[in-house]
C-alpha cells in the first residue's frame, strides 16, 4: 500500500558532484512541460551554487541555492504539480525569486538568463581545479583574480615558479600541497570506487594494527560510511603518547607507501599503491559491458597502477572514539551532532565533549583536559540523548531525528543472505558452469540461487537462444529433485536477464517466458536509451514491468561509476509503479546491483523502495564463482539506504520466495 508523503533526505554534496558528471544545464525535453525532472533541477541548483562561489557571489545568496538543491533532491511530491498550484513558493526555502526561476525552467523549459551566463563566463579550468584534493571555489577564486589561474594547467605552472606562496593567506606548504594534489590527480584523476578504496583501507589498517604500541585502528571517513566512491582514506590509530614516535616511525617504514607528503604530530599523510597487498593486485572477471565503459582491456592495467590518498590520525585512547567519530562524517551529520551538544552547554569536536562552562577560552586539545569520558561511539551518543548511529546513515538524512526516537532501523546484516537472483553461467558470459555456481552459493551458507543468463539480443554477452535456455531450465529442474530428495536445503530458481526491447518488450516469445521462474529486465542498448528523454525511457520501463513474467527491474539506471552515466529515468515513479502492482497482488522487485561497478540503484533510492514497500532484489550479478562475494556491496548500500531483513527477498526463504515469484 502507497504510504503517505514523506520526505526523503537525500543529500546533494560537493563530494557527490566532483564525483559525477562536468557541470553543464540540461536540454530541455521535446515533450512539453515539465520540461525538466526534480532530479535535474536539484542538480542544476548545485552547480550554480558551486558557480557563484567561484565567482566570489554573496554568501547568503550561495547558501540559498545550496538550500533550494537539497530541498528539491528531498521531496518526494510532483515538482510539476507543485509549480502549478504555487505550493512551490510557500515551502521553506524557496523564495519569490527562486521560485520564479525555477517555474520558468519547468513550465516553459528554458533557464535563466543568469544561471546560462554563469556556466558560459566560468572557465571550464577552474571547475576541473575544484577535483584537486584540498583546493575549494573560494582559494580558486582568488588565484584566478590575482594570477590569471583558470586551469590546472595554469595552476601548476604558478605554482612551480613561486608565485601562490607570498599570496596572503596561502604560503609555501600551501603551494607544495598544490602541486602534490595536481600530481595525485594526473596518476589517478577520479575517485576510487567502494571496493578498490576498501581493499587499500583494510590491507592498510591490518598492517598498521600488528605495529607494538597500537591501542586501537579503525578506517574511517567516506569508506566507512561505504560511500559508492571514495576520494581518499582517513585512518585513525590509538596509540599512547610514550608510544606515539614508535609507532610514527614504523607506519612510515611499512611497505606500500609510495610517497610521504606530511608527518606532523598528530596526522601523517600518505600515497598507498598496489604493493600494500601481499598477494597482488586483481579486479578479477569483468563482463564485456561494464569492461567497455570503464576503458577496456587497459583498465586492469591502469587500476593496478593507482594509487589512493591516505591520512593517518595519531591520538591517545582515551581521545580516540572523539577523533573516529569527527573523521567519520559527514560534514553534514557533524555540524547537527555539534549543533545538539551546543544546545546542551557542550563542544563537540575531534578532541573530546567539552562542556562550555569548563573549557571557557580554552581551544582544541587544550579544552579536552575537561572532555566527558567517552571510550567508545556509542558513549558519546548517549551524552547527546541518541541511539548510536550507524557510520552508514550519517549522512544527515534523518538519522538524528531516529536516534533521538531510539527509533534507527535494525539493519540488514550479510549473514541474512539466503540467496541472490540475478547470476550468470558459461551459457551466456559466465565463467562458471551451472554445477559450479551451485556449489559455490552452497559453500557462502545460501538456500538459494538465482541464474539468469543474458538473452540473444545482447551478442557481446553470447546471449541464451531458447533452445540452450530451456535445456538449462530441464537441468536445474533435475538438480532440484535430486537435492530433495537427498534431504539438502538448497534450491536454483531459473530466470533470464532479459534485453528490453523497443516498446518495452522482452527478448523471449511468451511460451518461452512461462517455462521460467522470473525475468530480470534490464537495459544494454545504452546508446539507444541515454539518447532520449527521461519521460520515454521511464514509460518504456513502466510497460515491461506491465508483463507478468517481468519480476525483478535490473541495474535500473544502467550507470557504471566512473566509466558512464546511466540513461535519464524516473526511479521514483517506476518505484510507485511496482508498489501499485504490489498492491493489486503482482510481485515486483527493484534490483539494487551489487556490482562495485554499478550499486545500482543508489543507496538514497532504497530508501524510497522502502518507503512505499517494494522489496529489494540484491544481486551480485555474478559472472564467476568470485563474483558472488560481491554481495557484501549490495549489503553495504543496502545499509546505507536504511534497508533492515525485511526489505530485501535474499533473507527469504526458497519457500517463501517461489511463493513470491509465483504471483501473476
Amino acid at each position: 500500500m502507497k504510504q503517505p508523503l514523506a520526505i526523503l533526505f537525500e543529500a546533494w554534496t560537493t563530494e557527490d558532484i566532483m564525483a559525477g558528471s562536468a557541470f553543464k544545464l540540461p536540454k530541455a525535453r521535446a515533450s512539453g512541460a515539465p520540461y525538466f525532472s526534480r532530479n535535474q533541477v536539484a542538480a542544476v541548483l548545485h552547480q550554480v551554487a558551486v558557480l557563484l562561489e567561484l565567482q566570489g557571489a554573496n554568501v547568503f545568496r550561495v547558501r540559498s541555492y545550496q538550500n533550494g538543491s537539497r530541498m528539491i533532491g528531498t521531496i518526494t511530491e510532483d515538482l510539476h504539480e507543485l509549480v502549478v498550484t504555487g505550493r512551490l513558493f510557500e515551502m521553506k526555502g524557496i523564495g519569490k525569486g527562486l521560485g520564479s526561476a525555477l517555474s520558468q525552467a519547468i513550465l516553459e523549459g528554458t533557464w535563466p538568463e543568469d544561471w546560462i551566463r554563469l556556466h558560459e563566463d566560468t572557465p571550464q579550468g577552474m571547475i576541473e581545479m575544484l577535483g584537486i584534493p584540498g583546493l575549494g571555489p573560494k582559494r580558486i577564486k582568488l588565484m584566478h583574480e590575482e594570477l590569471g589561474v583558470d586551469s590546472i594547467a595554469s595552476l601548476k605552472e604558478a605554482a612551480e615558479q613561486g608565485r601562490i606562496a607570498p599570496m596572503k593567506g596561502f604560503g609555501k606548504k600551501s603551494e607544495q600541497r598544490m602541486l602534490d594534489g595536481i600530481e595525485l590527480l594526473s596518476r589517478f584523476r577520479a575517485r576510487r570506487r567502494l571496493d578498490i578504496g576498501l581493499k587499500y583501507g583494510t590491507a592498510f589498517e591490518q598492517r598498521i594494527k600488528t605495529l607494538p604500541g597500537v591501542e586501537r585502528v579503525q578506517l574511517a571517513g567516506s569508506a566507512r560510511r561505504r560511500k559508492e566512491t571514495i576520494g581518499d582514506l582517513d585512518i585513525v590509530v590509538g596509540v599512547k603518547p610514550e608510544h606515539h614516535d614508535e609507532v610514527a616511525n614504523a607506519i612510515l617504514a611499512l611497505q606500500g607507501i609510495a610517497d610521504v607528503k606530511g608527518a606532523g604530530d598528530s596526522k601523517i599523510s600518505l600515497i598507498l599503491e598496489a604493493s600494500i597487498f601481499e598477494d597482488g593486485f586483481s579486479v578479477g572477471h569483468i563482463d564485456a559491458n561494464v569492461l567497455e565503459a570503464i576503458g577496456g582491456e587497459d583498465y586492469e592495467q591502469l587500476e593496478s597502477a593507482g594509487t589512493i590518498d591516505a591520512q593517518v590520525r595519531l591520538v591517545p585512547p582515551e581521545m580516540f572514539a572523539f577523533t573516529l567519530a569527527y573523521f567519520t562524517g559527514s560534514k553534514e551529520h557533524n555540524i547537527a551532532m555539534r549543533q545538539r551538544a551546543i544546545d546542551r552547554g557542550l563542544r563537540l569536536n575531534e578532541f573530546g565533549l567539552i562542556p562550555e562552562a569548563k573549557a571557557g577560552e580554552l581551544k582544541g586539545i587544550e579544552a579536552a583536559q575537561y572532555s566527558l569520558s567517552a571510550m567508545t561511539e556509542e558513549e558519546i551518543y548517549s551524552h547527546l540523548d541518541l541511539q548510536w548511529v550507524p557510520p552508514e546513515l550519517r549522512e544527515d538524512t534523518g538519522e538524528i531525528q531516529s536516534g533521538s526516537e531510539q527509533n534507527l532501523p535494525r539493519l540488514l546484516e550479510l549473514d541474512t543472505i539466503q540467496g541472490a537472483l540475478h547470476n550468470h553461467t558459461v551459457v551466456s558470459d559466465g565463467e562458471a558452469t551451472l554445477e559450479q555456481m551451485a556449489d559455490a552459493a552452497q559453500s557462502l551458507g545460501w538456500t538459494w540461487l538465482g541464474i539468469a543468463d543474458h538473452s540473444p539480443t545482447l551478442k557481446v554477452a553470447n546471449g541464451a537462444p531458447a533452445d540452450r535456455l530451456l535445456e538449462q531450465g530441464q537441468k536445474i529442474r533435475k538438480y532440484n529433485q535430486n537435492w530433495q530428495d537427498e534431504g539438502v536445503n538448497f534450491r536454483l530458481f531459473h530466470g533470464v536477464e532479459s534485453d528490453i526491447l523497443a516498446g518495452g518488450k522482452l527478448d523471449h516469445p511468451d511460451e518461452v517466458l512461462s517455462e521460467l521462474d522470473y525475468v530480470v529486465a534490464s537495459v544494454h542498448a545504452m546508446t539507444k536509451w541515454r539518447g532520449r528523454d527521461e519521460s520515454e525511457n521511464t514509460e518504456e520501463l513502466l510497460k515491461v514491468l506491465e508483463h507478468p513474467a517481468t519480476k525483478v527491474l535490473g541495474h535500473p539506471t544502467g550507470r557504471i561509476l566512473q566509466g558512464r552515466e546511466g540513461y535519464e529515468v524516473d526511479v521514483h515513479r517506476l518505484i510507485d509503479a511496482m508498489a501499485e502492482h504490489i498492491e493489486e497482488g503482482r510481485f515486483k522487485s527493484i534490483e539494487l546491483n551489487a556490482s562495485p561497478y554499478r550499486l545500482d540503484i543508489d543507496y538514497r533510492l532504497c530508501k524510497y523502495a522502502k518507503l512505499m514497500g517494494v522489496p529489494v532484489a540484491i544481486s551480485p550479478d555474478a559472472h564467476s564463482i568470485r563474483g558472488l562475494a560481491d554481495i557484501q556491496y549490495g549489503v553495504m548500500t543496502a545499509r546505507k539506504g536504511w534497508l533492515e531483513q525485511g526489505d530485501v527477498i535474499n533473507s527469504m526463504s526458497a519457500d517463501a520466495l517461489a511463493q513470491q515469484l509465483a504471483l501473476q
